[in-house]
């Protein structure tokens, strides 16, 4: 077993097309784990296998590899840059305890790159930075530099200098050792030599290593007073500061290179066990309550505690169900029994192994810090904790987004039915933001997600690894509800049909409650008109029927319902006579309260070359856009806008047209806001329509 000093779990996440998979391929090599490098244009790279990552050159999920750097163990994910499948970058991040962030040398700074970025603030990993692609046209280190400044609000340290630019990049100067590292155009990791600074850069190397220094001794008081009285720090001491601040996310080292041209990377492996943190060093994970409140304890990651554990994603491949598995504290034998604290049952350890993409290592046992895959767990879902039997606890929980998109899809021929639903139950238990409903009227499947590119990935993982030919519908928009008035209003529920009969009465109002708060119950009753033991069966009734609102059918976001008298009988009332009152209060009073059609907004980011802004700009108007900001960069402008869902079907399209195929975008969910009058006639004609055209079926 590996010291768990010496361990680094890691995550590689970036922009689409910025270079992660290409980065995680020349890790590899580089630690002897593969012996030829794979190329995403090709199809072959390691971490994606699934035919749909290898055909469409993208990462769809995350993927988990292990290696062994100068004798330090890496545990890299490579994570998906696809906004669509972001869920996987957040559920990564959740168990890694450092990251590097890839950015194209040329692309600067990207949409998605800043959705990660964010992420990992909000998880608080601590990062290098990677800029990728110096090889490239219009790549400039410096000004991409600027950027993780200007954009991400980060402070880089810049801990490398390219030697040569574009086509003419041959190296880096290490600003630490003042060493050039020049490689030879072979394309092999280990042809280069070490040699002095280049004449022409001895300036610049100077003027940049000022500039890292005094960064560094920053972090230590002490150092400081040192270097102000003319005291030069050694490059141990420069190494524990740079540490310390990394960690801290203070500070984050910035490198260069290239890595399909395999030049850069070995600085990079040595930034990771320099200065990213090993599993003790990271803030321990908080333990909650079965509400998800945080206890104030923590699962500290130490092997001797008893075990805990965060399942972090379940797969189902070609050797069965994957449910892959951080561990914080404790030690894993094959054999255990283990606890889901989120189901209250018990499992035994069948088989445990180490993942090396879509291959397998058989492992006897594994220990805090560890990154594992166990094979053939039941019930355990995305966010479950695994723990010691005698010592039940719940690690905090991950939090996924709603769905925004929907299509309708039912299999080519009757035998596929079943093959369907099985198919799907694996995919759900897989992706906790892929969502199957069945509609109640119509007997359809619906199918939900975060996007087009999302379900249309979806379908095809259906016909080609479950053999499932699917007819399907259009996308369909998330609608939602609301209203926007207040009403009082009184509903008595009374049955009279010999013996005990039914009775409730309820006066109450309802008012449109603040943004993103749900349904929020509320009681002022004074006496007892209303007894309290009824009071959790009205505020039943009334939620149970938020998700049919009355305009289309669609949930309903944010009511308040203030129950503010009634009555009782002392022998026909009961919890159920109060519940079917509230939910005859729900039809009887939301018609009245002026409802009102909500549609999702997205918050989209367009890159477009600069002589096709005024295009871009009036085709987002037409879209109902709002344009936000407008941010000129070297190599185009970035045009960031809210636009409704409902107009974003196809666009990618449209913009390749406008833009001669060099623009690209991203969007993710911003908020819902009021649908305008005539789009809101118009979506409740299509509901109408497609129940008519139902009930004729």
């Amino acid at each position: 077993m590996t010291e768990l000093s010496k361990y680094r779990n890691i995550g590689i996440f970036a922009h689409v097309d910025a270079g992660k998979t290409t980065t995680t391929e020349r890790i590899l090599k580089l630690t002897g784990r593969i012996h030829k490098a794979g190329e995403t244009h090709d199809g072959e790279s390691t971490t994606d296998f699934m035919e749909q990552e290898a055909e469409r050159g993208i990462t769809i999920q995350s993927a988990a590899v292990s290696c062994f750097w100068k004798e330090h163990r890496f545990n890299v994910i490579d994570t998906p840059g696809h906004v669509d499948f972001t869920v996987e970058v957040y559920r990564s991040l959740k168990v890694l305890d450092g990251g590097i962030g890839v950015f194209c040398g040329s692309g600067g700074v990207e949409p998605q790159s800043e959705t990660n970025w964010r992420y990992a603030n909000d998880s608080e990993v601590a990062r290098i930075i990677f800029v990728n692609k110096l090889d490239r046209i219009g790549a400039d280190f410096l000004r991409v530099v600027q950027q993780t400044r200007d954009v991400l609000a980060a402070n880089p340290i810049i801990m490398v200098l390219p030697i040569g630019a574009e086509d003419q990049f041959k190296g880096v100067v290490d600003l630490l050792t003042r060493k050039a590292y020049i490689w030879d155009n072979s394309g092999d990791p280990e042809a280069y030599t070490i040699e002095d600074v280049p004449a022409d850069m001895v300036d610049q190397v100077e003027e940049y290593r000022e500039m890292l220094v005094e960064s560094a001794v920053e972090q230590d008081d002490d150092l400081m007073e040192a270097y102000m009285e003319g005291n030069e720090p050694s490059i141990d001491e420069l190494k524990r500061c740079i540490r310390k601040g990394t960690r801290t996310m203070a500070l984050f080292p910035t490198y260069c290179g290239s890595a399909f041209k395999n030049k850069g990377m070995q600085l990079i492996l040595d930034a990771v066990v320099d200065y990213l943190p090993n599993p003790m060093e990271v803030d321990p994970q908080p333990l909650t309550d079965e509400e998800g409140n945080e206890t104030g304890e923590f699962a500290i990651v130490d092997p001797d505690q008893p075990f805990k554990a965060l399942a972090f994603k379940v797969m189902d491949d070609r050797f069965g169900a994957l449910t892959f598995v951080r561990i914080y504290s404790g030690r894993l034998k094959k054999g255990d029994t283990i606890l889901n604290s989120f189901t209250g049952k018990t499992e035994r350890i069948g088989r445990m192994v180490e993942m090396h993409a879509d291959e397998r290592n058989e492992l006897d046992s594994a220990q805090a810090g560890d990154i594992i895959a166990i094979v053939g767990m039941k019930n355990v879902q995305t966010g479950h904790t695994l723990c010691d039997v005698k010592h039940p606890c719940t690690l905090e929980a991950m939090v996924f987004p709603e769905p925004v998109i929907s299509i309708a899809v039912a299999p080519k021929d009757k035998n596929g039915s079943e093959k369907m639903g099985t198919a799907i139950g694996k995919m759900i238990a897989e992706d906790p933001t892929f969502r199957v409903e069945t509609d109640i009227d119509s007997g359809e499947t619906i199918l939900k997600g975060m996007g087009e590119l999302h379900l249309d990935i979806k379908v095809d993982i259906l016909k080609r690894t479950y053999g499932v030919e699917l007819i399907v519908g259009e996308p369909q928009v998330a609608y939602r509800e609301t209203i926007t008035a207040e009403v009082e209003d009184s509903y008595t529920h009374k049955k009279q049909s010999g013996g005990s009969g039914q009775y409730g009465k309820i006066d109450y109002k309802i008012r449109p409650g603040e943004q993103n708060t749900g349904f929020v119950f509320k009681s002022s009753v004074v006496g007892g008109n209303v007894p309290k033991e009824f009071w959790p069966a009205i505020e039943k009734g009334f939620g149970s029927m938020m998700n049919t609102g009355t305009i289309a059918g669609f949930p309903v976001l944010d009511v308040e319902f203030d129950l503010i008298d009634g009555a009782f009988h002392a022998v026909d009332s009961s919890a159920i006579a109060f519940e079917i009152a509230a939910k005859g209060a729900f039809r009887q009073s939301i018609a009245k309260a002026k409802p009102q059609l909500l549609e999702p907004v997205m918050k989209v980011d367009v890159f477009t070359p600069e002589d096709h802004v005024g295009d871009v700009i009036g085709d987002l108007n037409r879209r109902r856009g709002m344009i936000k900001d407008q941010i000129a960069g070297v190599t185009g402008v970035r045009i960031k806008a809210d636009v409704p869902l409902s107009e974003m079907f196809g666009y990618i399209g449209s913009l390749r047209t406008m833009t001669s195929g060099r623009g690209q975008f991203s969007m993710e969910f911003s908020h819902y806001s009021p649908c305008p009058n005539n789009i809101s006639e118009k979506v409740v004609a299509q509901v109408a329509e497609r129940k008519a055209a139902e009930a004729k079926k």
